[in-house]
């Protein structure tokens, strides 16, 4: 779905796709989706196909998440531009091979601030190196990366103080914006109105995390979504209530769907069983 915005919307970059070697391009049946998925990407995006070996994390909740330092590797091109798959491209993103030389460039993890801050890694603009992918997939081996450490934490272990900061309210807006009703950390500033509207007119880039609400090719459990999805803000008089956030929001997720059975011909996976969370409870690294 990354590929077919991106052609859609113009981009010129190269795309290259990096999936496990023990996939193949040989369509065996009907049912066979891996295989079929690969050669639409070849096929009908013009994406490069590279099989690789996926490390494996001891957290299977994060296995694969430190594919992306593989990234680095790629010495076949000046830069690279990594996205996660859990986002919407709203407009091509080929302006940012233009910026000036820098090793990294990354995102702050807006919604940590001001207690914490730190980068975001659902978005990196990188110069390959493979001396530098060789000591990241170092430290990401179980042997030596401490628990609960994942890409997020290793890349801020290696650029937190020195990465070029890339503008989060053009290139890293998370869905979950839209049921918060503090938008200063996102504006940058106490003044200015929130406009949901405007926000995603402004954006290239929208990133779904909303925990606890599954990501967006999972189904929502009946029993959460109500209490967890936006709400409407009463009105006075002839305005009436305010729904933007919640409009835009419910819209971010249908149009992934949609798109996700179009292009992939994937339905949503069932949704899993729902316990609320402890009051305590905090969304990890995203």
């Amino acid at each position: 779905m990354v590929f077919e915005a991106l052609s859609r919307l113009g981009s010129k970059a190269d795309r290259i796709l990096l999936y496990p070697h023990e996939w193949d391009l040989e369509i065996e049946s009907t049912s066979d989706r891996d295989s079929q998925l690969l050669v639409i990407a070849r096929d009908r995006y013009d994406v490069k196909l590279l099989p690789v070996v996926i490390p494996k994390a001891d957290d299977d909740a994060w296995n694969g998440s430190f594919t992306k330092f593989m990234a680095w590797g790629q010495t076949q091109y000046d830069r690279v531009l990594h996205l996660d798959s859990d986002v919407t491209i709203l407009k091509h993103l080929d302006e940012l091979f233009m910026l000036p030389s820098a090793p990294v460039a990354m995102l702050r993890a807006y919604w940590r601030l001001p207690s914490i801050r730190q980068l975001t890694s659902l978005f990196i603009l990188l110069e390959p190196d493979e001396m530098v992918a060789q000591q990241l997939m170092v430290a990401a081996s179980p042997t030596v990366r401490r628990k609960n450490e994942y890409d997020m934490e290793i890349l801020n272990k290696f650029y937190g103080d020195s990465a070029m900061v890339l503008p989060h309210r053009q290139y890293g807006l998370l869905s979950g914006e839209f049921r918060v009703d503090d938008h200063r950390n996102y504006l940058g500033n106490s003044e200015e109105r929130w406009d949901p509207k405007r926000v995603l007119k402004d954006a290239s880039l929208v990133h779904f995390s909303d925990w606890p609400i599954p990501k967006p090719w999972i189904m929502w459990p009946h029993n959460m979504i109500q209490d967890e999805m936006p709400k409407c803000k009463l009105g006075i008089g002839a305005e009436g209530d305010d729904c933007r956030n919640k409009k835009a929001w419910l819209e971010l997720y249908d149009d992934f769907r949609k798109r996700r059975k179009e292009i992939c011909a994937l339905l949503s996976a069932p949704a899993p069983e729902w316990h609320a969370p402890p009051q305590n409870a905090t969304e990890g690294s995203d």
